[in-house]
């Protein structure tokens, strides 16, 4: 997938906890009555949005909006709108029958809503921030980047119940994208209806998904799901409601939680030592892997040679001591990286083994102070340098980018002579803003996945892409993408032997440097059940929760 850049390490942090969530799990009819089938949880930021077309996440929202599937168990595909899907034998071509569903105004779903809303997300004038996900279908590029109409994208609704979309190449991973929010269905009536009032309120809004949101008025730090009686599979919703209060910090939700004010609530730091021993402490890993991004195209030309320079980037990876990031300096339970793509993400079709344990390669991202050492004066001795000052860019919007920042500079220090390492922490979008216009040596970028397959990650590092802030190219890298997304693409083995290799090869090159993947620790209730959660894409799914 055109994986589009899930801003930095803040931003996907935040946007994991802002899920923090419910349970998913199949319950008896009659598991409880209905005045109990109520939970409580917490947000660490209000929602920032609920049109599917400006969205930059859709953990949350994933439960109120629905599109062609469900994310289910594993990353697997459930059913959602499509009653049916099918593929051509050259993989260009899929035909979906939808199923008679209703919008939460009881409005008929239709094909046409599924066109209409494509449409309107890849117009230019909407400024989506994922239309690159809609790369490989036919004239999707084209569209977002203003060359072609909005009504040549490649979708058509032949008649009420049919949406058939065209590709201009297979696309390996179709299927479970599908079930992203992001193509769902809009009702254009009601997008016409309140205009510039559209979806800025809860009421300025229909729903598809199995609940639908009230008390939300764009800022509020409080606001519901509330079960949708319109919804086509109502019968397996257990849950009424969903209560969300925005909680500032882990500390005030462990308060809350203990009262019984939040049945579910996220960790951090010591919360987790002292309550990894309870029935009710849960950890949840998220595709989210956070990375050193370096500057190649460095405005000081020093700089510049040094950042260009493998030795010297081995010798910044080699340095990091990934146990002690996370075990005693992030303390909960978030794991260390074998690779740039993150674990429990995809596993190979042929042998079922995790992709991240076949890109894993020897002496790049496992603690190794000799060896740092080594390519550090290989490294400073081709470029010309004793000493060496860096700037790393990091966001504080949450503990965790300056906590990484501050033990990066510190080792950094212990173990490579000469090099200094100045941090510079600010405000996300700022941090943001300064990667986009490569004001940084060294930036603490991060990256979640959308969705199940190594190439959500594997198209940061191309050559040219909107976040390859760094300016990072690989000729190799580039040629094995591509092949990966065209010449291999229908071939599952091959394309995946592609993948593979891209991995490798970025590792070996440390063109960008993981440094811990995310895993989020949580109190939680021992009557909920069922949580159904992925590691990527729509995290939680609250279809089958309820409190037994």
């Amino acid at each position: 997938m055109m994986r589009k850049l899930k801003t930095v390490l803040s931003l996907l942090a935040m946007s994991v906890l802002i899920l923090t969530l419910t349970a998913c799990g199949k319950s008896t009819a009659n598991s409880s009555s209905s005045k109990k089938q109520v939970l409580n949880l917490s947000a660490t930021a209000p929602l920032d949005t609920i049109d599917i077309s400006k969205a930059s996440g859709y953990g949350q929202t994933g439960n109120v909006f629905e599109s062609f599937y469900r994310l289910g168990k594993n990353g697997k595909t459930t059913p959602g709108l499509a009653k049916s899907g099918t593929v051509s034998k050259d993989g260009k071509t899929w035909t979906f029958k939808l199923r008679s569903a209703k919008w939460s105004n009881g409005d008929k779903i239709t094909a046409q809503d599924f066109v209409y809303s494509w449409r309107r997300t890849l117009n230019p004038k909407t400024k989506s921030t994922y239309s690159y996900l809609f790369s490989g279908i036919k004239n999707a590029e084209a569209v977002s980047s203003g060359k072609k109409s909005p009504n040549s994208v490649g979708i058509s609704a032949p008649d009420s119940k049919t949406v058939v979309i065209k590709l201009d190449k297979p696309i390996a991973y179709f299927k479970v994208l599908m079930a992203y929010p992001l193509f769902g269905p809009q009702n254009q009536k009601i997008v016409e209806k309140y205009g510039k009032k559209y979806a800025t309120k809860a009421q300025y809004m229909v729903y598809s998904g199995p609940f639908k949101i009230k008390k939300w008025n764009g800022t509020g730090n409080k606001w519901q799901f509330v079960k949708n009686n319109q919804y086509w599979d109502k019968k397996v919703v257990k849950l009424q409601k969903i209560n969300y209060l925005v909680v500032g910090s882990p500390t005030t939700g462990q308060e809350l939680y203990q009262q019984g004010k939040l049945d579910l609530t996220p960790l951090a730091g010591q919360q987790v030592k002292n309550f990894k021993n309870s029935s009710q402490f849960k950890q949840y890993p998220y595709s989210y892997v956070s990375y050193l991004q370096y500057n190649f195209k460095d405005s000081d030309a020093v700089k510049r040679t040094a950042m260009n320079n493998r030795n010297i980037r081995l010798a910044l990876s080699l340095a990091i001591d990934r146990n002690v990031l996370t075990k005693r300096i992030l303390g909960n339970g978030s794991l260390t990286p074998k690779g740039f793509v993150a674990s429990e993400l995809a596993n190979d079709p042929k042998t079922g083994t995790d992709f991240a344990d076949q890109q894993y390669v020897k002496n790049t991202v496992k603690r190794n102070t000799k060896l740092a050492r080594q390519y550090w004066a290989k490294g400073m001795k081709e470029i010309g340098q004793k000493n060496l000052k860096l700037t790393l860019l990091a966001s504080n919007d949450d503990s965790n980018g300056t906590v990484i920042a501050q033990y990066l500079q510190s080792a950094y220090a212990k173990i490579l002579p000469g090099l200094s390492i100045e941090v510079n922490s600010i405000p996300g979008n700022n941090a943001q803003q300064n990667a986009l216009q490569g004001n940084f040596d060294i930036y603490l970028s991060g990256w979640g996945g959308d969705f199940s397959d190594p190439i959500t990650f594997l198209q940061i590092p191309e050559t040219g892409t909107a976040y390859n802030y760094g300016k990072y190219s690989s000729t190799k890298y580039d040629e094995l993408i591509a092949r990966a997304q065209n010449t291999d693409a229908n071939s599952a083995s091959k394309r995946w032997n592609d993948l593979v290799q891209a991995a490798r090869l970025l590792n070996s090159d440390q063109g960008m440097t993981p440094v811990y993947q995310q895993v989020t620790a949580y109190l939680q209730k021992n009557d909920i059940k069922g949580i159904i959660h992925n590691t990527a894409g729509t995290q939680w799914n609250y279809k089958y929760a309820y409190k037994k």
